[in-house]
């Protein structure tokens, strides 16, 4: 049970919902929250398949189809992470709005540009080594579908707080953000030993 959870969480973190729901609040301030949730399902549904396949195929896709090492990856996707961590720390949301672009290039799927990343991927990939593979489907699916619940509540706590008081939802904003930062900086410095530990392994060995 111990691996469940903390396979579910790993994937979950890297998710963040908070600090996700700055990368669309734009979206959560011009959609309603039937089309907001209705897009974030598609999104999930698309990741889903994708984190499916890599907890299937695990590191082979890596090793015999692309012909690179995993460990290449973890190492890239910490880098990816720990700069957004540090952006954001420093910056606050508009970091996320420069790393975003400008917002009709996320017409269709907006979750997916952030749920699909080197950092879930190789979560995908450890939650399918560390589980049997259904068990993997149903965790990366729990995580999935624990992460558009809780942007559509956030969606519906920002609709009703906004109208009250502008000013604390935005200072709630900045504060979650930022200490989402920190935790996505402390999962891509994991990230970034976990690759560079099973790069030089057989060197060491």
């Amino acid at each position: 049970m111990h691996q469940y959870l903390e396979s579910g969480l790993l994937l979950f973190v890297l998710l963040n919902p908070f600090l996700m729901s700055i990368y669309l609040l734009e979206f959560i301030t011009t959609l309603s929250a039937r089309q907001f949730a209705g897009v974030l399902a598609r999104g999930a549904l698309i990741s889903g398949v994708v984190f499916g396949i890599f907890a299937w195929g695990g590191d082979t896709i890596f090793r015999d189809v692309l012909q690179v090492r995993f460990e290449a990856f973890q190492i890239f996707g910490g880098l990816i992470f720990l700069v957004i961590g540090i952006k954001f720390v420093f910056e606050g949301s508009a970091a996320m709005v420069k790393l975003r672009g400008e917002p009709e290039q996320l017409a269709g799927t907006i979750a997916m540009p952030f749920m699909i990343g080197p950092g879930t991927v190789s979560a995908a990939v450890v939650i399918g080594n560390r589980l049997p593979l259904v068990s993997a489907w149903v965790v990366i699916g729990v995580s999935l579908a624990t992460t558009v619940i809780m942007l559509v509540a956030l969606k519906y706590l920002h609709d009703h707080v906004k109208t009250r008081n502008a000013r604390l939802t935005d200072r709630y904003i900045d504060i979650v953000g930022r200490v989402s930062a920190l935790l996505i900086g402390t999962f891509a410095l994991d990230m970034i030993l976990s690759g560079l530990s099973g790069a030089l392994k057989p060197l060491l060995n």
